[in-house]
Protein backbone atom coordinates (compact mmCIF):
# COMPACT_ATOMS: atom_id res chain seq x y z
CA UNK A 1 0.00 0.00 0.00
CA UNK A 2 1.36 3.28 -1.25
CA UNK A 3 2.16 6.08 1.77
CA UNK A 4 -0.17 8.69 0.46
CA UNK A 5 -3.53 5.73 0.32
CA UNK A 6 -2.22 4.55 3.51
CA UNK A 7 -2.91 8.03 5.25
CA UNK A 8 -6.33 8.44 3.47
CA UNK A 9 -7.43 5.02 4.76
CA UNK A 10 -6.41 6.33 8.45
CA UNK A 11 -7.88 9.58 7.66
CA UNK A 12 -11.28 8.01 6.76
CA UNK A 13 -10.87 5.42 9.32
CA UNK A 14 -10.50 8.47 12.21
CA UNK A 15 -13.32 9.91 10.38
CA UNK A 16 -16.07 7.59 10.62
CA UNK A 17 -15.17 6.19 13.87
CA UNK A 18 -14.93 9.86 15.36
CA UNK A 19 -18.10 10.25 13.86
CA UNK A 20 -19.95 7.22 15.88
CA UNK A 21 -18.36 8.26 19.14
CA UNK A 22 -19.84 11.89 18.62
CA UNK A 23 -23.05 10.28 17.76
CA UNK A 24 -22.88 7.99 20.55
CA UNK A 25 -22.08 10.45 23.01
CA UNK A 26 -25.01 12.54 21.25
CA UNK A 27 -27.56 9.61 21.95
CA UNK A 28 -26.60 9.46 25.51
CA UNK A 29 -25.70 12.96 26.44
CA UNK A 30 -27.46 14.41 29.55
CA UNK A 31 -30.61 16.56 28.51
CA UNK A 32 -31.19 19.80 29.59
CA UNK A 33 -33.23 20.35 32.83
CA UNK A 34 -35.86 22.72 32.38
CA UNK A 35 -35.94 25.17 35.96
CA UNK A 36 -38.52 23.49 37.96
CA UNK A 37 -41.60 25.81 38.96
CA UNK A 38 -42.10 27.99 41.44
CA UNK A 39 -44.53 30.27 42.98
CA UNK A 40 -45.43 33.15 40.59
CA UNK A 41 -44.65 31.07 37.45
CA UNK A 42 -46.85 30.97 34.52
CA UNK A 43 -47.96 27.97 32.82
CA UNK A 44 -49.46 28.04 29.10
CA UNK A 45 -52.58 25.42 28.82
CA UNK A 46 -52.74 24.45 25.03
CA UNK A 47 -54.77 21.39 22.85
CA UNK A 48 -52.20 20.55 19.92
CA UNK A 49 -54.63 17.49 19.33
CA UNK A 50 -57.76 16.21 20.22
CA UNK A 51 -61.11 18.54 20.42
CA UNK A 52 -62.05 19.78 23.92
CA UNK A 53 -65.78 19.40 23.44
CA UNK A 54 -67.69 19.70 26.42
CA UNK A 55 -64.10 19.77 28.18
CA UNK A 56 -63.71 23.69 29.61
CA UNK A 57 -65.18 22.39 33.19
CA UNK A 58 -62.34 20.69 33.73
CA UNK A 59 -59.93 23.25 32.33
CA UNK A 60 -61.28 25.69 34.67
CA UNK A 61 -60.60 22.85 37.21
CA UNK A 62 -56.34 22.54 36.08
CA UNK A 63 -56.64 26.25 36.71
CA UNK A 64 -58.09 26.38 40.00
CA UNK A 65 -55.15 23.29 40.79
CA UNK A 66 -52.33 25.85 39.60
CA UNK A 67 -53.84 28.62 41.16
CA UNK A 68 -53.59 26.71 44.49
CA UNK A 69 -50.37 26.06 43.82
CA UNK A 70 -48.74 29.59 43.51
CA UNK A 71 -48.84 29.23 40.02
CA UNK A 72 -50.52 31.45 37.05
CA UNK A 73 -51.85 29.60 33.63
CA UNK A 74 -52.96 31.40 29.85
CA UNK A 75 -54.91 29.42 28.19
CA UNK A 76 -53.92 29.40 24.20
CA UNK A 77 -56.22 31.91 21.65
CA UNK A 78 -57.50 28.50 19.92
CA UNK A 79 -58.23 25.78 22.73
CA UNK A 80 -61.34 25.61 22.39
CA UNK A 81 -61.92 25.58 18.88
CA UNK A 82 -62.88 22.89 16.21
CA UNK A 83 -61.79 21.59 12.83
CA UNK A 84 -63.38 18.17 12.73
CA UNK A 85 -61.02 15.83 14.87
CA UNK A 86 -58.93 18.07 16.45
CA UNK A 87 -58.80 21.38 18.63
CA UNK A 88 -58.66 23.73 15.88
CA UNK A 89 -56.77 23.09 12.42
CA UNK A 90 -53.55 22.12 12.58
CA UNK A 91 -52.02 25.69 12.06
CA UNK A 92 -54.13 27.37 14.84
CA UNK A 93 -52.88 24.04 17.23
CA UNK A 94 -49.15 24.96 16.23
CA UNK A 95 -49.30 28.68 16.79
CA UNK A 96 -50.48 28.14 20.16
CA UNK A 97 -47.89 25.78 20.83
CA UNK A 98 -45.63 27.93 18.99
CA UNK A 99 -46.30 30.91 21.10
CA UNK A 100 -45.93 28.57 24.45
CA UNK A 101 -42.48 27.35 22.73
CA UNK A 102 -41.53 30.94 22.11
CA UNK A 103 -42.45 32.86 25.10
CA UNK A 104 -39.40 33.24 27.41
CA UNK A 105 -42.52 34.20 30.52
CA UNK A 106 -43.77 30.60 30.08
CA UNK A 107 -42.29 28.48 32.30
CA UNK A 108 -44.36 24.83 31.31
CA UNK A 109 -46.32 23.76 28.94
CA UNK A 110 -49.25 22.00 29.77
CA UNK A 111 -51.49 20.08 27.46
CA UNK A 112 -55.12 19.69 27.89
CA UNK A 113 -55.52 16.84 26.13
CA UNK A 114 -54.62 13.87 23.96
CA UNK A 115 -56.51 11.95 21.53
CA UNK A 116 -54.80 12.55 18.16
CA UNK A 117 -53.21 15.29 16.00
CA UNK A 118 -49.81 16.19 18.14
CA UNK A 119 -48.19 14.30 14.39
CA UNK A 120 -49.71 16.75 12.17
CA UNK A 121 -48.08 19.65 13.48
CA UNK A 122 -44.58 18.36 14.65
CA UNK A 123 -42.67 19.18 11.08
CA UNK A 124 -44.16 22.60 11.55
CA UNK A 125 -42.74 23.47 15.31
CA UNK A 126 -39.35 25.67 15.37
CA UNK A 127 -37.08 24.69 18.79
CA UNK A 128 -34.44 27.54 18.52
CA UNK A 129 -36.39 29.96 21.13
CA UNK A 130 -37.50 26.70 23.40
CA UNK A 131 -33.65 25.59 23.50
CA UNK A 132 -32.20 28.73 24.43
CA UNK A 133 -35.36 29.36 26.94
CA UNK A 134 -36.17 25.28 28.46
CA UNK A 135 -39.43 24.45 29.87
CA UNK A 136 -41.26 21.85 30.84
CA UNK A 137 -43.80 20.16 28.29
CA UNK A 138 -46.64 18.31 30.67
CA UNK A 139 -49.38 15.18 29.29
CA UNK A 140 -49.40 12.04 28.09
CA UNK A 141 -51.02 9.63 25.54
CA UNK A 142 -50.63 11.32 22.35
CA UNK A 143 -47.94 13.88 23.56
CA UNK A 144 -45.52 11.37 23.65
CA UNK A 145 -44.89 12.58 19.51
CA UNK A 146 -43.88 15.79 21.45
CA UNK A 147 -42.10 14.06 24.38
CA UNK A 148 -40.17 12.22 21.46
CA UNK A 149 -39.33 15.44 19.73
CA UNK A 150 -38.46 17.37 22.92
CA UNK A 151 -36.37 14.76 23.84
CA UNK A 152 -34.25 14.70 20.35
CA UNK A 153 -33.74 18.31 21.11
CA UNK A 154 -31.85 17.38 24.19
CA UNK A 155 -34.58 18.35 27.14
CA UNK A 156 -36.11 16.54 30.00
CA UNK A 157 -39.89 16.69 29.83
CA UNK A 158 -42.70 15.27 31.96
CA UNK A 159 -45.26 12.37 31.08
CA UNK A 160 -47.90 12.80 33.84
CA UNK A 161 -51.64 13.93 33.91
CA UNK A 162 -53.46 16.46 31.62
CA UNK A 163 -55.81 18.98 32.24
CA UNK A 164 -59.16 16.51 31.17
CA UNK A 165 -57.77 14.37 33.95
CA UNK A 166 -59.05 16.96 36.52
CA UNK A 167 -62.20 15.41 38.03
CA UNK A 168 -63.99 18.31 40.84
CA UNK A 169 -62.86 15.59 43.89
CA UNK A 170 -59.36 16.04 43.51
CA UNK A 171 -58.85 12.79 46.00
CA UNK A 172 -59.90 10.75 43.14
CA UNK A 173 -56.52 11.11 41.62
CA UNK A 174 -55.06 12.09 45.01
CA UNK A 175 -51.14 9.97 43.75
CA UNK A 176 -51.46 11.51 39.97
CA UNK A 177 -51.16 14.87 41.34
CA UNK A 178 -48.95 14.46 43.99
CA UNK A 179 -46.73 13.22 42.02
CA UNK A 180 -47.38 16.01 39.47
CA UNK A 181 -46.42 18.16 41.88
CA UNK A 182 -43.11 16.63 43.09
CA UNK A 183 -41.80 16.30 39.64
CA UNK A 184 -42.57 19.55 38.85
CA UNK A 185 -41.64 21.41 41.41
CA UNK A 186 -38.35 19.61 41.59
CA UNK A 187 -38.45 17.50 44.75
CA UNK A 188 -37.03 13.76 45.02
CA UNK A 189 -38.69 11.47 42.90
CA UNK A 190 -38.75 7.49 43.14
CA UNK A 191 -41.06 4.80 43.55
CA UNK A 192 -41.83 1.26 45.59
CA UNK A 193 -43.80 -1.14 42.90
CA UNK A 194 -45.53 -3.64 44.06
CA UNK A 195 -43.36 -6.94 42.47
CA UNK A 196 -45.27 -8.72 39.84
CA UNK A 197 -45.09 -12.77 39.11
CA UNK A 198 -44.02 -12.13 35.76
CA UNK A 199 -41.20 -9.13 36.26
CA UNK A 200 -37.70 -9.98 34.64
CA UNK A 201 -35.25 -9.64 37.38
CA UNK A 202 -32.28 -7.42 37.07
CA UNK A 203 -30.34 -3.69 37.59
CA UNK A 204 -30.11 -1.17 35.39
CA UNK A 205 -29.53 2.56 35.01
CA UNK A 206 -29.64 4.96 31.74
CA UNK A 207 -32.49 7.85 30.53
CA UNK A 208 -35.98 7.26 30.69
CA UNK A 209 -37.84 7.33 27.58
CA UNK A 210 -41.14 6.17 25.87
CA UNK A 211 -44.64 6.82 25.95
CA UNK A 212 -47.57 5.37 24.50
CA UNK A 213 -46.41 2.18 22.29
CA UNK A 214 -48.42 3.38 19.37
CA UNK A 215 -47.13 6.77 19.31
CA UNK A 216 -43.41 5.24 19.58
CA UNK A 217 -44.34 2.60 16.86
CA UNK A 218 -45.26 5.92 14.49
CA UNK A 219 -42.43 7.78 15.03
CA UNK A 220 -40.59 4.92 13.42
CA UNK A 221 -38.36 5.85 10.41
CA UNK A 222 -38.79 9.13 11.38
CA UNK A 223 -36.39 12.44 12.48
CA UNK A 224 -38.90 12.08 15.51
CA UNK A 225 -38.36 8.69 16.73
CA UNK A 226 -36.08 8.31 19.85
CA UNK A 227 -32.90 6.16 20.30
CA UNK A 228 -33.39 3.97 22.89
CA UNK A 229 -29.92 2.80 23.28
CA UNK A 230 -28.34 2.92 26.93
CA UNK A 231 -31.56 3.76 27.74
CA UNK A 232 -34.57 2.38 29.85
CA UNK A 233 -38.05 1.99 28.09
CA UNK A 234 -41.53 2.96 29.75
CA UNK A 235 -44.41 2.28 27.10
CA UNK A 236 -48.35 1.98 28.02
CA UNK A 237 -51.82 1.73 25.71
CA UNK A 238 -55.33 2.11 25.76
CA UNK A 239 -57.75 0.32 23.44
CA UNK A 240 -55.22 -2.23 21.39
CA UNK A 241 -56.06 -5.72 20.41
CA UNK A 242 -53.64 -8.01 22.08
CA UNK A 243 -52.17 -8.75 18.58
CA UNK A 244 -51.82 -5.46 17.67
CA UNK A 245 -49.93 -4.91 21.03
CA UNK A 246 -47.70 -7.54 19.61
CA UNK A 247 -47.31 -6.20 15.93
CA UNK A 248 -46.38 -3.36 16.98
CA UNK A 249 -43.35 -4.84 19.37
CA UNK A 250 -42.34 -7.24 16.95
CA UNK A 251 -41.90 -4.12 14.69
CA UNK A 252 -39.99 -1.56 17.20
CA UNK A 253 -37.90 -5.23 17.43
CA UNK A 254 -36.86 -5.88 14.05
CA UNK A 255 -36.20 -1.51 13.65
CA UNK A 256 -33.34 -2.57 16.52
CA UNK A 257 -35.40 -0.83 18.63
CA UNK A 258 -34.38 -2.85 22.25
CA UNK A 259 -30.63 -3.67 20.75
CA UNK A 260 -28.79 -1.96 23.31
CA UNK A 261 -32.10 -1.14 25.83
CA UNK A 262 -30.98 -1.18 29.48
CA UNK A 263 -34.65 -2.01 30.97
CA UNK A 264 -38.19 -1.83 29.94
CA UNK A 265 -40.92 -0.46 32.09
CA UNK A 266 -44.65 -1.20 31.70
CA UNK A 267 -47.30 1.10 32.40
CA UNK A 268 -51.25 0.46 32.11
CA UNK A 269 -52.58 -1.42 29.68
CA UNK A 270 -56.27 -0.03 29.51
CA UNK A 271 -59.34 -1.66 28.10
CA UNK A 272 -57.45 -3.80 25.83
CA UNK A 273 -60.28 -5.44 23.43
CA UNK A 274 -60.96 -9.11 22.42
CA UNK A 275 -60.52 -10.62 18.92
CA UNK A 276 -62.66 -13.12 18.14
CA UNK A 277 -59.51 -15.26 17.27
CA UNK A 278 -58.38 -15.38 21.28
CA UNK A 279 -54.38 -14.45 21.76
CA UNK A 280 -54.19 -17.21 24.41
CA UNK A 281 -51.87 -15.58 26.63
CA UNK A 282 -52.18 -12.70 28.94
CA UNK A 283 -50.76 -9.10 28.01
CA UNK A 284 -47.98 -9.72 30.44
CA UNK A 285 -46.86 -13.16 28.95
CA UNK A 286 -47.26 -11.42 25.39
CA UNK A 287 -44.73 -8.39 26.24
CA UNK A 288 -42.35 -11.15 27.65
CA UNK A 289 -42.64 -13.42 24.69
CA UNK A 290 -41.89 -10.45 22.51
CA UNK A 291 -38.71 -9.65 24.41
CA UNK A 292 -37.51 -13.32 25.19
CA UNK A 293 -34.76 -12.72 23.06
CA UNK A 294 -33.12 -10.14 25.34
CA UNK A 295 -31.93 -10.17 29.15
CA UNK A 296 -32.41 -6.74 30.66
CA UNK A 297 -34.74 -6.20 33.49
CA UNK A 298 -38.48 -6.00 32.88
CA UNK A 299 -40.95 -4.35 35.51
CA UNK A 300 -44.61 -4.39 35.20
CA UNK A 301 -47.17 -2.61 37.45
CA UNK A 302 -46.62 0.78 37.28
CA UNK A 303 -49.35 3.34 37.49
CA UNK A 304 -48.92 5.12 34.74
CA UNK A 305 -50.84 5.69 31.52
CA UNK A 306 -54.78 5.75 30.82
CA UNK A 307 -55.88 5.12 34.57
CA UNK A 308 -56.81 7.65 36.98
CA UNK A 309 -53.56 6.97 38.84
CA UNK A 310 -51.33 7.84 36.25
CA UNK A 311 -47.88 9.01 38.07
CA UNK A 312 -45.45 11.28 36.99
CA UNK A 313 -42.06 9.95 34.91
CA UNK A 314 -39.26 12.55 33.88
CA UNK A 315 -38.16 11.54 30.81
CA UNK A 316 -34.96 12.18 29.89
CA UNK A 317 -33.73 11.74 33.17
CA UNK A 318 -31.53 8.90 34.24
CA UNK A 319 -33.13 6.44 36.69
CA UNK A 320 -31.73 3.52 38.70
CA UNK A 321 -34.21 0.43 38.28
CA UNK A 322 -33.86 -2.32 40.55
CA UNK A 323 -36.72 -5.39 40.07
CA UNK A 324 -36.14 -8.05 42.61
CA UNK A 325 -38.56 -10.76 43.84
CA UNK A 326 -39.62 -8.89 46.91
CA UNK A 327 -40.47 -5.00 44.25
CA UNK A 328 -39.60 -2.76 41.92
CA UNK A 329 -37.53 0.15 42.68
CA UNK A 330 -37.48 3.32 39.82
CA UNK A 331 -35.14 5.95 41.52
CA UNK A 332 -34.90 9.02 39.78
CA UNK A 333 -31.45 11.18 39.98
CA UNK A 334 -31.25 14.76 40.90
Amino acid sequence: MSQNLLKISLLCAFVFFGMKITLAQKQNMTLKQPPYLKAGDTVAIVAPSGILKNRAGEVQQAKALLKSWGLHSIVGKHVFKKSNHFAGTDDERCEDFQKALDDPKISAIWCARGGYGAVRILDKLDYSKFKQNPKWLIGYSDITALHNQVHNQGVESLHAIMCVSIPKNLSEIEASISTFKTAVFGKPLSYKLKASSYNKKGTASGQLVGGNLTMLHTMLGSKTSINTSEKILFIEEIGEYKYHIDRMLQSLKRAGYFNNCKGVIIGDMTKLKKNTTLWGTSIEQLILDALSDYDFPIAFNMPAGHEKNNQALIFGRKIQLIVDSEQTSIIFNK
